[in-house]
């Protein structure tokens, strides 16, 4: 038989299980209940007037049991009772007297489930004595009906019997505590390790993180007669893993970029708002440059910026100094920079974070404008940090709590100095990627040539687009240079490789062709002797570095005067003419083998360009694509060039390139592209006169008077004698050294060329004639009368050229 009672709470207790009987005094059973007929199997009918004794197991006494009927004192104990089927069941009991009859009551049950109910007892007595875990025991309307939590337990928070957590706790936090509650109360299904903020309606500002595990208490039919909850403060553990994680996203996020801006940009990120609500950093000018910062001692005016914001609350308070904007000086009470003051320097020097009290910050920002610029409103607790590596302070980081009610502490601060110095580091790091970065793009562009030329042979814009959008530099390079007879030489090249290296090997190789173009070479003969300095350079490398040196080339010459251009390649991308008349080609070149191959022949190609023709030379970035497509590449190109330099499109050269670039597209470029575009000009007819003489001394008078009538007729008159000159001293030596036939030529430009050839390979040498040599003195005047003088080779003789400067601009302009 179960019998049950309300309990004074609502609830309900079982006695399910308990067999009961009741005995006369001699021990003989009166009653028996249904439980004790289930436990033995054994009928009212069949136990009772029969002595209890007779239930025990064979050979079993227990003293206790065996007393009953013969005392008055209760008897209680285990013993061994014999079920129907033969088994053995050991039960603890217990007899109690039932005044005022002589009767005896007997309750009984199995061993285990006494055992049990013990346990389960002490367990609920040891849980509720715990003084650092909270119980809480709800009924179906989640009032509390036991809990331990007293006042004194977890600083303030206390859970009256009789109360609801409304009661107790904030209504938006209670309301979230009931909640949960509530589904294990409908579900069954415990809840586990919720962390759930807890705040006090009676003090402002305090709260606490609480780990809340509940679960169903349930009757015998499993209906639910309550809420079990337990609960234990997290706050201090919440505050650890929180400073943890923090630590753990500030080293996967800063760092990541090169940039200075960015990477303090992600030190207030990280930092708000898991740790503070407002931060700011600022850094020292000198940092934002790339160069050091002043030493915090012994000179340099300290100048800072500020350079990175953040804001929980949203966009950055008007306020506040503003990013970007210089930060003003900062004095101590001494009169020194707040940075450079003593205690301040032990901070910097142990890279500690402090803790600031806003209450003195007034008494140390005097100035009601600066007490706006650096404190937020509603800033109720804040923390300090040098940002200092490697020996240099290079700025400061604040962060200010106005929303978050906690003030900081020491432990804050511990993170925020650990978060501060890698940041530091990383900033540091920045900044020396500026400055090498700007060194690098300094050196490469001082090696290169001005962006745009102008000259009597053409006008030329040069363009360069580093890899990565500017991250990489290397070896593209593009030059103009000026040769004799109003000549001009076109190249572009492409060493391999990115970064310094590459930078370094390109400024070899421009600096090998300007010299080797000075020479007056034939393209074919320059890059054989470029591809020979390849080969050395390679030859110089340290070893299993041999193959990384290399270079493609593209050589032009192209002549005014004969309105043509010889071009030749070193495996590098044809180039591309717009004729005046529109018409687009690809310059059919052919390709030798890349610089540094060797024993492998190049061969001049040589084409007619007339005046107004744009000639475009590229590097290889200019027109690869992703999916490899060089032909389309090139297509490209030449359908743009089309539209940007054809006939009427009005559109400057620089601009040209500026845009051929832009139109690559936004997405950071994988190689380096270098163009150089070249709008052709044509030296006029009549501003050339040319000659032919035999080797004859006799022809030395004809060639002067030839030369007196054309600068006559050019209205170059003042310039008679010197050229006179100049033609006597060529032409007798080619007569008396060179043989016949010889040729004179004078082109007039913006200087005046005179150009006598012979037959002769001989080179031409300067010298000094002592005073009793009868000759020797023709090219020591020639070269006094010049302003410059040299000699190139063609396929069969040579050509002595000499340059006057001209006095009058009287037909100087080239034809276009």
């Amino acid at each position: 038989m179960s019998v049950s009672t309300p309990h004074a709470g609502g609830q309900r207790f079982s006695f399910a299980g308990i067999a009961t009987a009741v005995l006369d005094s001699e021990g003989t059973v009166l009653r028996w209940s249904q439980e004790a007929a289930e436990l033995l199997d054994r009928t009212a009918e069949e136990v009772c007037g029969r002595p209890v004794r007779a239930l025990l197991a064979e050979a079993t006494e227990h003293a206790g049991w065996a007393r009953i009927g013969r005392t008055t004192t209760p008897a209680a104990g285990q013993t061994v009772l014999r079920h129907r089927s033969g088994n053995a069941i050991e039960v603890a009991f217990r007899v109690l007297p039932l005044a005022p009859s002589a009767e005896f009551l007997l309750l009984a049950a199995p061993a285990r489930h006494v055992t049990d109910w013990e346990q389960s007892a002490a367990f609920l007595h040891a849980l509720l004595a715990q003084d650092r875990i909270g119980v809480g025991i709800h009924d179906t309307d989640l009032t509390v009906v036991r809990t331990n939590v007293t006042p004194d337990m977890f600083g303030g928070l206390a859970l009256p019997v009789g109360t609801r957590l409304r009661e107790v706790i904030a209504a938006e936090d209670a309301e979230d505590v009931e909640a949960a509650l509530h589904q294990v109360l409908d579900t069954g299904v415990p809840l586990i390790d919720r962390e759930q903020r807890v705040r006090s309606p009676h003090v402002p500002g305090r709260q606490w993180t609480m780990s809340l595990s509940a679960f169903r208490m349930e009757d015998a039919k499993g209906g639910p007669t309550g809420i079990a909850a337990v609960f234990t403060d997290a706050t201090e553990y919440q505050q650890a893993r929180r400073r943890v994680d923090l630590s753990h996203e500030a080293a996967l996020r800063i760092g990541a970029s090169l940039d200075v801006k960015r990477t303090t940009q992600d030190l207030v990120d990280v930092l708000v708002p898991t740790l503070g609500d407002v931060a700011y950093v600022s850094l020292a000018e000198a940092v934002l440059e790339g160069e050091e910062p002043p030493k915090l001692v012994g000179g340099g005016q300290w100048r800072m910026q500020r350079t990175a914001v953040a804001s929980a609350t949203g966009p950055w308070p008007a306020a506040l100094l503003q990013p970007g904007a210089a930060v003003p000086p900062l004095l101590s009470a001494e009169g020194v920079p707040l940075l450079l003051s003593t205690a301040a320097l032990r901070d910097v020097q142990d890279v500690r974070a402090v803790l600031l009290d806003p209450a003195k910050v007034p008494s140390v920002l005097a100035d009601p404008t600066q007490h706006r610029l650096f404190v937020p409103e509603g800033g109720h607790s804040a923390m300090w940090a040098p940002l200092f590596a490697r020996g240099l302070v290079l700025g400061s980081v604040t962060v200010w709590r106005t929303e978050q009610p906690e003030p900081f502490d020491e432990a804050d601060a511990d993170v925020l100095a650990e978060i501060a110095s890698r940041a530091a580091l990383s900033v540091d790091n920045a900044r020396r990627y500026t400055r090498e970065h700007r060194a690098n793009i300094a050196l490469q562009q001082r090696l290169l040539p001005p962006a745009t030329t102008d000259t009597p042979a053409a006008e030329t814009a040069g363009l360069y687009r580093p890899a990565g959008g500017g991250a990489g530099i290397s070896g593209d390079w593009y030059d103009v240079i000026p040769l004799p007879s109003l000549r001009v030489a076109l190249v572009v090249g492409d060493v391999i490789g990115h970064g310094l290296p590459a930078t370094a090997t390109m400024g070899r190789l421009r600096t090998a062709v300007r010299t080797l173009a000075d020479l007056e070479l034939d393209p074919t003969e320059l890059l054989t002797h470029l591809d020979d300095l390849v080969q050395q350079l390679a030859g110089e490398a340290d070893p299993g570095h041999e193959d990384t040196i290399g270079a493609t080339c593209l050589y032009a010459v192209y002549n005014p005067v004969a309105r043509h251009c010889a071009l030749a390649s070193a495996g590098h991308p044809p180039p591309v003419v717009v004729r005046p008349d529109g018409t687009v080609a690809v310059l059919d070149v052919s390709p030798g083998p890349p610089l540094g191959v060797g024993d492998m022949p190049f061969e001049t190609t040589t084409i007619d360009l007339e005046p107004g023709s744009v000639l475009a030379l590229y590097t290889d970035g200019l027109i690869e694509r992703d999916d490899g497509d060089i032909d389309g590449g090139l297509q490209w190109l030449t359908d743009h060039l089309t539209a940007l330099a054809g006939p009427g499109s009005g559109r400057a050269l620089e601009d040209t390139g500026r845009v051929l670039l832009a139109d690559l597209g936004d997405a950071p470029p994988r190689d380096d592209a270098a163009c150089l575009l070249a709008r052709t000009r044509a030296v006029p007819a009549q501003s050339t006169a040319s000659w032919e003489f035999p080797a004859d001394p006799a022809v030395v008078a004809e060639a002067r008077e030839a030369t007196a009538r054309q600068l006559a007729a050019w209205g170059l008159d003042e310039l008679a004698f010197t050229t006179e000159l100049i033609v006597s001293e060529l032409v007798t030596n080619a007569v008396r050294y060179a043989g016949g036939p010889i040729g004179l030529r004078l082109i007039r430009q913006n200087v005046l060329v005179c150009e006598v050839t012979d037959p002769s390979n001989t080179q031409p040498r300067l010298r000094r004639a002592r005073w009793s040599d009868e000759g020797g003195r023709g090219l020591f005047l020639v070269a006094q009368l010049s302003t410059r003088w040299g000699s190139r080779y063609g396929q069969s003789g040579k050509t002595i050229w000499a340059e006057q400067c001209l006095t009058t601009a009287v037909g100087l302009h080239a034809v276009d």
